[in-house]
């Protein structure tokens, strides 16, 4: 990326802080994937940390029909929903950073439909991607988690690992 570019990404950022809020979890992989598109296009928001167990009344009025995370919200407008918000905030800012979906209407549908897979294979927030039978998928999900945009929004294992048996305690036998 050329110097000029990036600080034209900084410039419009600043216009931005400030209009742009994410309501969600560090360990949610609806809300990575969020933070995920936002750090593509470079956009700055404010991340507004939920508690899992509890429900914020800013959740709970953003989102009064799931009421669950993530919640975007832009110029104090609620967008629900990760894949949702991940089409949003590639048509809000597509001036901003590379298109998130591809521009072809076909393989537009096809990236969908991934995620659409992957939001099926979600077991207690973990993505079952097994390589013996979508060998590509998962080399792509390495890839993918190398990737420098996002490198720095996956979580160390052993993080995630303690707030899982924090949230799915096992029964005392």
């Amino acid at each position: 990326m050329s110097h000029f570019f990036f600080s034209v990404l900084n410039f419009r950022d600043k216009m931005v802080t400030g209009d742009v809020k994410l309501i969600g979890s560090w360990a949610s992989v609806f809300v990575m994937r969020t933070r995920i598109a936002l750090n593509l296009k470079s956009i700055s928001y404010e991340f507004l940390q939920e508690t899992y167990g509890t429900k914020s009344e800013l959740l709970l009025k953003s989102n009064p029909v799931h009421k669950k995370m993530p919640v975007l919200i832009h110029a104090d407008k609620p967008v629900c929903e990760s894949n949702i918000i991940v089409q949003y905030i590639d048509e809000a800012w597509s001036s901003y950073g590379p298109s998130i979906l591809p521009s072809q209407p076909y393989d537009r549908a096809i990236a969908r439909f991934w995620a659409a897979y992957v939001d099926d294979k979600l077991d207690a927030n973990h993505i079952l991607l097994d390589e013996t039978k979508t060998p590509s998928l998962f080399k792509w999900a390495e890839r993918f988690c190398n990737d420098p945009d996002v490198k720095p929004l996956m979580p160390e294992t052993a993080k995630l690992a303690e707030f899982a048996r924090k949230l799915f305690p096992k029964p005392q036998a």
